[in-house]
């Protein structure tokens, strides 16, 4: 049996079982070690998916579109329904999600327990805003139908709930309404932090999505710099460019991260100096959104031992400090990462007890793992985080100390009183022992 694993590849534990799951109609044996956790295509990093003790729920069997009004665009779908999936089937009839992570192959279920964000926060907020209604199954046998005009909490403690209150077995979406599969994107070069926060403040005013990429090597005057993409869905048009997604794939496991100064270096300024189109150019939806999941197995680059993923939100009034504190500790480290991404999130609040999402500004940043001294750097991260009253992302973690948790997800201990009492994992026990 192949052990289930998150994206990150960390940690490595193994559960006393695995169970496939086929029907949502049907129960979880009670033969199966408890506690239990559902576990979709393992594209969380970390340990939310992840459990030594118990069963490990498989929800990709969960694959089956329930119900879709076209003319409406509310999609019904079981949990394990990956974004994918959901998009073959909506974006050729005019619909797209509201929301969407920087993966397609996550599952619904997924997307709603991490309460997943995407480009467009400051305009529509999380993916939970989007949810109509969901269906949990209690490890006792009872099943909830939540909404978020339910009164009852039980809406709210599920979405970003971590999979903890219950299995996710079906998901009802509101889609929004596209003219066709593209996004008309500007990207502009900004040569440090002072530039990024004046433009990204002028692109969220006019654009839908903003997302910027940094270099978080650089130093000095060009601290911070990067290229900063805005997109929108492009208008109805006459004709289109033909679109066909390629594919790679990193075939084997290095014995070693590739990912190190000299290739970060020669990465980051190849990126930094790649041509921009600050007039727009027509993009297909997929390389917008998803560029990695055009390499097929890219975590294999960090190696064997894999590599822990950073994500923060810093509130506003100190995010421009924090973040300038951040990348000075990087670069004085040297522990660059290509992979660095600087957003800011809208005033919208989550509908999740445990959402991440919240006011601010989120930097996510991925480390191969070189053991003591990559711990030692995100504890020093960890400081600034905590000092500017920011936290970390738990669909993101790996290590983050339990009173890191508990200050960044104040609403903890209530959601504790929604927690099904047969369901719990690694990450949980971690932070609230």
């Amino acid at each position: 049996m192949t052990v289930p694993r998150s994206w990150n590849r960390l940690p490595r534990v193994v559960p006393d079982a695995v169970h496939a799951l086929t029907q949502r109609s049907a129960g979880v044996p009670d033969s199966l070690p408890r506690p239990l956790l559902a576990y979709g295509s393992g594209r969380s990093y970390g340990d939310v998916c992840l459990t030594e003790q118990g069963t490990l729920l498989l929800t990709r069997g969960l694959d089956r579109f329930i119900e879709f009004n076209p003319q409406q665009g509310v999609l019904r779908c079981e949990a394990g329904v990956t974004l994918a999936e959901l998009l073959a089937l909506v974006v050729p009839q005019g619909w797209f999600l509201p929301s969407t992570p920087g993966t397609r192959l996550a599952t619904v279920g997924g997307a709603v327990a991490n309460d997943v964000h995407g480009k467009n926060h400051h305009a529509v907020g999380s993916f939970g805003h989007h949810v109509r209604a969901l269906e949990v199954w209690r490890s006792d046998g009872s099943v909830i139908v939540c909404r978020p005009e339910d009164d009852n909490g039980w809406f709210s403690a599920t979405i970003g709930g971590l999979g903890l209150t219950g299995l996710i077995r079906w998901v009802e979406l509101q889609l929004m309404p596209i003219q066709n599969p593209w996004m008309w994107v500007e990207s502009q070069r900004f040569a440090n932090l002072d530039e990024f926060w004046a433009l990204n403040r002028r692109a969220e005013a006019r654009w839908p999505y903003t997302v910027a990429w940094i270099d978080c090597l650089a130093k000095g005057k060009a601290q911070g710099r990067g290229i900063l993409l805005a997109g929108q869905h492009a208008a109805a048009q006459a004709e289109l460019p033909a679109f066909k997604e390629g594919g790679k794939r990193i075939p084997v496991d290095p014995p070693f991260s590739l990912v190190n100064g000299l290739s970060l270096r020669a990465f980051n300024t190849l990126y930094y100096r790649q041509p921009v189109k600050p007039q727009g150019a027509l993009t297909h939806y997929v390389p917008y959104f998803y560029p990695l999941d055009a390499i097929q197995d890219w975590n294999r680059i960090y190696g064997r031992r894999g590599f822990y993923q950073y994500q923060c939100v810093i509130p506003p009034r100190e995010a421009e400090a924090a973040t300038a504190a951040l990348l000075d500790t990087i670069a004085r480290r040297g522990e660059g990462s290509f992979l660095a991404v600087l957003k800011t999130f809208g005033n919208k609040p989550s509908l999740g007890m445990l959402s991440f999402p919240r006011p601010g500004t989120t930097l996510a940043l991925d480390f191969p793992n070189r053991g003591n001294k990559t711990l030692r750097l995100l504890e020093e991260l960890d400081a600034i985080v905590r000092e500017a009253g920011g936290t970390l992302y738990p669909g993101k973690d790996a290590r983050m100390p339990a009173s890191l948790f508990q200050s960044g997800y104040p609403q903890w201990e209530a959601f504790s009183d929604y927690i099904d009492p047969g369901f719990s994992s690694r990450f949980w026990q971690r932070v609230t022992s």
